[in-house]
């Protein structure tokens, strides 16, 4: 338990380090990681892993801290820069989705014996593709929405309330959508309302440790303005 929490603050603090790459390549470097990180949660879900006593997919760190990503485009580029992201993130993912099918159908070679391990592993059924585009875009958009709108009513100040708000209230979305559409009816509602906890709960703990991590992206941020100014 205690390594996933060290791989969870890796994982924050390598994204962190994007904030300053950025002073050199612009928005778009975010957003090609946030796309990134939006294709591999895609992989990694087809696994299933152990968090404490819940049950999670094993994209759920990379997924919980592109909304990071999207927080620091929408706090330091813009509404649009983050819209740009999302946009991305979803295109990619169907991309991904057509691109594993076409390969799954390709006749492999005689010799290649891997072809239904293959197939389990990066096979995913309809249902959960659905779930996982449906929630993707609702969530995700909600998110940019939700933290425009609070850092409006808060004229730019509490960065911390609007990460927050913004990110769990945008992951509890995320969780009933992609649960319900993937898994109603497939599993029992007590199993169902189990594995919607769990989920929601990583999430919740990755939001609440990726707000220092947004104030280190700040501090970035406004030493480029200051070496803007000089």
């Amino acid at each position: 338990m205690v390594m996933i929490f060290y791989w969870i603050l890796i994982t924050l603090t390598l994204t962190t380090v994007t904030m300053a790459l950025s002073r050199k390549y612009g928005p778009a470097f975010i957003i090609a990681i946030y796309t990134g990180f939006i294709v591999m949660a895609q992989i990694f879900a087809t696994k299933l892993v152990v968090f404490g006593n819940w049950v999670v997919p094993a994209g759920v760190i990379v997924y919980g801290v592109s909304f990071l990503l999207t927080d620091a485009l929408h706090e330091f580029f813009g509404l649009e820069e983050a819209k740009k992201a999302v946009v991305s993130g979803f295109v990619s993912s169907v991309f991904l989705i057509i691109g594993i099918q076409i390969v799954i159908a390709w006749e492999p070679a005689g010799f290649w014996p891997n072809q239904e391990a293959f197939v389990t592993v990066l096979g995913s059924t309809w249902r959960i593709v659905a779930g996982s585009l449906t929630a993707y875009i609702f969530s995700q958009t909600w998110d940019i929405h939700v933290f425009q709108l609070i850092k409006g009513k808060t004229q730019g100040r509490h960065l911390w309330l609007r990460n927050i708000v913004s990110t769990v209230s945008s992951q509890l979305i995320d969780t009933l959508i992609f649960c319900f559409v993937a898994f109603a009816g497939y599993l029992a509602f007590p199993e169902l309302v189990a594995v919607m906890t769990g989920q929601f709960l990583v999430k919740v703990i990755i939001a609440l440790l990726d707000t220092p991590f947004l104030y280190v992206m700040r501090i970035f941020d406004n030493q480029k303005m200051e070496a803007n100014t000089e």
